[in-house]
């Protein structure tokens, strides 16, 4: 385009990213992962319009116009198809935006503000560039040939041979194309590993300690120190903060905190940086496995992006028997430690404690006047504390406990010389009383919608949760034939909420595809129209998905934003295209060769959107978040280049 171009091209960057800002800052959005990740992604397309435009100014100009012809010329023939292509894009981001779920708790804020900087980059690419182009532009002289001659140069005469043969064997191209696309479908289902959200590259390392339900503080305070010991001279460690008898306080979106738990800890071990996170959670986990922790489930993990998933792999038995369900429970956790990717799978309750009962007798209460509550009332301040006052220290309020003697509770052999006072003041051992015996109790029953319900979790390792989970999931069957009448296993962990979310997001669906057709057919007017242009979407998945295999990149739902911006970049391409097609032609060309002519006039800035695009995306690669989406970018839109000259023109002279 020339150093003059480039700058009014670049100059439309900070002009649309303050108009963002100033948006943003009227409407109360707030600068985070995900609005930062959205003004990317949009960055990557600001610089589109504005290259469309200039370079329709520049053409004109060679053609012999004048400035302000040109200007014209741009809106006349761009603002209209870029209007549509963008309010396309936005489009496709409706059901990210109003998805009533987690996920669109987390991301709906990408959809306003793509919506934000993308209509702002058209207003600066239609307004405020062709004004700059009209005086900054340098002086064009006129191409001697005229408008025909700047397309005869040897690199424009190669490109014609290859979009006449594709137009002339468009039955050959579109046939090629369409199985291209089936591949690329078959690779996405078996060759690219898949995901809910991916892990966080912060440096924190979460270690939770889970003892035997009904365990005291105590006994989770030794485990704790112990593990503390066994970290504290790692050179990866920088600090650690450790929370007993609870979990640690939500310093993370994706942090789920635990309920005030006696036999639960947890540990927040900071490294220098993700590597020697990854180093310490590494030494830490061979530690687990040599046994050194033999009284505790010890799981050591670092964050995770996205909603909260508490464990990525989960299976849950639901069923009327609560000895029922841990006997599947069992049969699932085998299959689950078959499978070489996951890591200590286990039930999530289920595990008889032994507790003491207090056999009454009654007999005994009614002639010495007591009652059972009386005898529950001095037994909880004896063992447990009874509060009697409050106190205030600064702005809290805190009770004070009377308690007896903690002898007893620590003996369990003279609970039964526990003093209980009678009506008179005279007092009577506890264990003339009753009988006390010691029985096993479940001390934990979870249930979900009113059904007792157990959960077979487990962490993975060297594989995506979802893929384990269908294998594991495919090793269940003979075990889900079986099953008794009443029982049921289902899916759980990242699977589950990745379905949650699919699903609020395919409910704004049919809204989606309402707009887009509307939008579509305001420009096209026409059915086949209509079709060509839906017919492009989808097939950024061609260059996306080989792009995402070559790299080994896993698909998930921000490659899914990836997808969703993909589309509507080829079809804003598609409508460009179009757009000129119908200029040739009302200027008396006939469709064979309007078709032709129009492709390589669009082929300079379809090439040069493709390339800023591609250049903006490549430094996000390197990100743990949005490396997935700039992979899927790069390539669809590496792809798309090919299809918008190649098949497009083709798929119009069907």
């Amino acid at each position: 385009l020339g150093l003059r171009a480039g700058l009014v091209v670049a100059l439309a960057v900070p002009l649309t990213l303050s108009i963002t800002f100033g948006v943003m800052l009227m409407t109360g959005k707030n600068l985070d992962r995900i609005t930062l990740g959205a003004l990317i992604i949009s960055l990557g397309l600001l610089v589109d319009d504005a290259i469309i435009a200039i370079e329709m100014m520049l053409v004109k100009l060679e053609e012999g116009v004048s400035r302000t012809e040109a200007a014209a010329a741009a809106w006349r023939i761009t603002a209209a198809p870029m209007l549509v292509g963008t309010l396309i894009t936005v489009v496709g981001f409706v059901p990210i935006g109003f998805a009533q779920s987690k996920v669109g708790e987390y991301a709906g804020n990408i959809f306003w503000i793509l919506g934000i900087s993308l209509i702002a980059s058209w207003l600066v690419a239609v307004v405020f560039t062709p004004y700059l182009g009209v005086h900054f532009l340098p002086k064009v002289i006129p191409h001697p040939a005229g408008g025909s001659g700047m397309y005869q140069s040897r690199i424009y005469r190669g490109l014609r041979r290859v979009v006449i043969f594709c137009v002339d064997y468009r039955w050959l191209v579109a046939g090629t194309t369409v199985l291209l696309f089936l591949a690329s479908v078959a690779v996405m289902g078996k060759g690219v590993a898949k995901q809910f959200f991916p892990s966080s590259d912060r440096p924190e390392l979460l270690i939770d300690i889970d003892l035997p339900e009904g365990s005291s503080i105590a006994a989770t305070e030794k485990v704790a120190h112990r593990l503390e010991a066994a970290i504290k001279g790692a050179p990866q460690l920088a600090s650690l903060s450790t929370y007993i008898g609870q979990g640690a306080p939500r310093f993370f979106l994706a942090l789920n905190p635990e309920l005030p738990n006696p036999a639960f800890a947890k540990i927040i071990a900071v490294a220098h940086n993700a590597i020697e996170r990854d180093e310490l959670q590494v030494m830490l986990q061979k530690k687990i496995d040599a046994g050194d922790f033999p009284e505790a489930q010890v799981r050591p993990h670092p964050l995770l992006y996205g909603p909260p998933v508490i464990w990525p792999v989960q299976f849950r038995v639901m069923g009327p028997d609560i000895d029922e369900l841990r006997r599947i429970g069992d049969q699932v956790r085998a299959v689950m430690a078959e499978n070489p990717h996951t890591i200590n799978p286990h039930l999530s309750w289920g595990e008889k404690m032994p507790v003491l009962s207090l056999e009454l007798d009654q007999a005994r209460l009614a002639a010495l006047g007591l009652t059972p509550q009386a005898i529950e009332a001095q037994t909880q301040t004896w063992l447990s504390g009874t509060p009697v006052t409050q106190l205030r220290v600064d702005i809290r309020t805190v009770n004070l406990m009377v308690r007896g003697s903690p002898l007893p509770a620590r003996d369990l052999a003279q609970l039964e010389t526990l003093p209980i006072r009678l009506a008179n003041g005279q007092t009577v051992p506890l264990g003339q009383l009753g009988q006390i015996e010691t029985r096993y109790e479940y001390p934990v029953m979870k249930r979900r919608n009113r059904d007792p319900s157990i959960n077979i979790d487990a962490e993975v390792t060297g594989a995506q949760p979802p893929d384990v989970t269908a294998a594991v999931w495919t090793k269940l069957d003979k075990i889900r034939a079986d099953l008794p009448l009443g029982y049921d296993i289902q899916i759980g962990g990242s699977v589950e909420e990745s379905a949650k979310a699919q699903a609020s997001i395919a409910k704004v669906m049919p809204v989606m595809v309402l707009l887009m057709l509307t939008l579509i057919m305001l420009i096209m007017r026409s059915f086949p129209g209509l079709f060509m242009v839906l017919l492009t979407a989808p097939l950024g998945l061609i260059g996306a998905v080989a792009s995402l295999a070559i790299f080994n990149q896993p698909f998930g739902f921000v490659a899914l934003l990836g997808l969703i911006g993909l589309a509507g970049i080829l079809m804003r391409n598609t409508l460009i295209l179009v757009g000129q097609i119908n200029e040739n032609e009302r200027h008396g060309q006939d469709r064979y060769t309007a078709v032709i002519e129009a492709t390589i006039r669009r082929a300079r800035p379809v090439v040069l959107t493709a390339l800023a695009a591609v250049l903006a995306f490549i430094p996000l690669t390197e990100s743990t978040f949005w490396g997935p989406l700039a992979y899927t970018l790069i390539g669809g839109i590496f792809g798309g280049t090919f299809l918008t000259i190649l098949f497009l023109p083709a798929l119009y002279a069907l």
